[in-house]
């Protein structure tokens, strides 16, 4: 095959748009913004495509596969070197950036794959992980699950130390065994002797060991943010008559030692 048709010089643009590895459609659309200019006709009517041409269509197809956006690479490949440096280097700046942003895609995409881990961080995951082991539920964990989802996005300021409070109380056996009978606890009448009783008895193990309060930074965090609190506390709609009676009571304890409630 012969680059001439007819005897005529250059080739057509189907032959163009081959040989620099584009369609038709897009040697049209780099002539529609003014990136590569339309060869004159020659005597049959068709226009042919020279050595200046085909260059300027490597150039540009070369440049818009680097990400360089098509708005740009006219005056790119206008300017002097120094321009041209400057402005290829701000290109890859951007790419980069863009890199980042797909690569964060991408670890999303992989952490949803992986359930909790889309919405928390490992060290959240960990500590729901531990929860089965410790005799609590599936509903209990997953209340959990969405608790510290809501916190984390509702008071960021609050969630490390809350956090860090699950962990203290999961590391206390004296904590979650009460935390289980408080799970029990949901089923029985709001009027059974046993929530006064279960009530007393988390109340001293708080007033006991009162790093199972949380830090005062984290409490003041939570403090500043009653409203959204509540929110992350009541997300599951009412609690059952007998929960809500024990909370009530083991707050109640507490205050009247001084001692504000505790997050839950």
């Amino acid at each position: 095959m012969t680059d001439r048709a007819d005897g005529a010089d250059g080739v057509t643009i189907g032959q163009a748009a081959a040989y620099v590895g584009v369609t038709v459609k897009t040697v049209r659309h780099y002539h529609r913004q003014g990136l590569v200019d339309e060869p004159q006709r020659d005597s049959s009517g068709y226009r042919r495509y020279g050595s200046g041409e085909l260059l300027r269509l490597v150039q540009v197809r070369t440049l818009a596969a680097a990400g360089v956006p098509l708005a740009e690479i006219g005056p790119l490949l206008d300017a002097d070197g120094e321009r041209f440096a400057t402005a290829l280097a701000d290109v890859e700046r951007r790419l980069n950036e863009r890199i980042a942003e797909l690569t964060a895609r991408r670890d999303t995409l992989h952490r949803l794959a992986d359930g909790d881990r889309a919405l928390l961080p490992d060290r959240a995951c960990a500590v729901l992980e531990r929860m089965p082991g410790l005799g609590f539920g599936p509903d209990y964990v997953a209340a959990q699950r969405e608790a510290l989802v809501l916190a984390r996005a509702l008071v960021p300021e609050g969630f490390d130390g809350f956090l860090g409070l699950l962990e203290r109380r999961l590391d206390d056996p004296g904590f979650v065994d009460l935390a289980r009978s408080g799970q029990e606890a949901g089923a029985w009448g709001p009027d059974d002797p046993r929530i006064e009783e279960l009530a007393a008895a988390m109340a001293d193990h708080y007033l006991a060991n009162p790093a199972l309060l949380g830090d005062p930074d984290s409490l003041r965090a939570w403090a500043r943010a009653a409203t959204r609190y509540r929110l992350i506390d009541r997300h599951r709609g009412d609690e059952a008559p007998a929960s809500a009676r024990l909370t009530a009571l083991t707050e109640a304890g507490l205050r009247s030692a001084g001692i504000p409630a505790p997050p839950r």
